[in-house]
């Protein structure tokens, strides 16, 4: 009779840096994204949204090393958190390429390799920096053009492909809506990325 010679992985327990409230990601006081700015406006509400998401993503992929980062979810996906910040860097050139109409051409995704966003993402030190350092690069040079722009009318200047007619007219707020919704749809993966791999939990 065959034996069983499947090798369970290690369990992973939950924890949590926060005392306060046990089911938050640290201390209301510790929190980064809690801050005094005065939401007065649609356009400051998203902008103080679209900060708060970017800045939830750094925080979930906080003390991991590389191969953390690149770890995948679970056969068949690919996506892992080094995946998804390199996939939310093609966002940020997405989006000034439809709204500013700049030359922000793909870094990871290709016609061939759709995916190459995630499927790049390998366990390499210098794959991980240059991802941060491109990510980071990516959101100033978006929030630079957001901080010249302050009517959320604002027509797209390059070619979109977004709604149901794909090269239209769209106005600055539906694709700053596009851009944050984004964000958080990713946040949502990286809970669970994040807790799969050391069952760190909170919002």
């Amino acid at each position: 009779m065959a034996s069983d010679e499947h090798i369970s992985e290690p369990a992973v327990t939950r924890w949590t840096r926060a005392t306060v409230y046990p089911d938050m990601w640290v201390d209301p006081d510790d929190d980064p994204r809690e801050t005094e700015a005065e939401v007065i406006d649609e356009r400051s509400a998203l902008l103080e949204s679209l900060r708060h998401y970017r800045l939830t993503l750094e925080m979930k992929c906080a003390g991991l090393d590389a191969e953390q980062m690149a770890r995948r979810s679970a056969a068949p996906s690919t996506m892992s958190l080094l995946g998804l910040v390199r996939h939310l860097t093609e966002g940020e050139r997405h989006f000034r390429r439809v709204m500013a109409g700049a030359d922000a051409p793909k870094l990871y995704r290709t016609e061939e390799d759709r995916d190459g966003d995630f499927n790049g993402a390998i366990a390499d030190p210098a794959v991980v920096d240059e991802a941060w350092r491109q990510w980071r690069a990516d959101v100033e040079l978006t929030d630079r053009y957001l901080a010249g722009v302050s009517d959320l009318a604002t027509l797209n200047a390059g070619y979109s492909d977004y709604g149901a007619e794909p090269g239209g007219q769209l106005q600055l707020r539906d694709v700053l809506v596009a851009h944050v919704g984004e964000y958080a749809r990713h946040c949502g993966h990286a809970d669970l990325l994040r807790e799969l791999i050391d069952g760190r939990v909170g919002q």
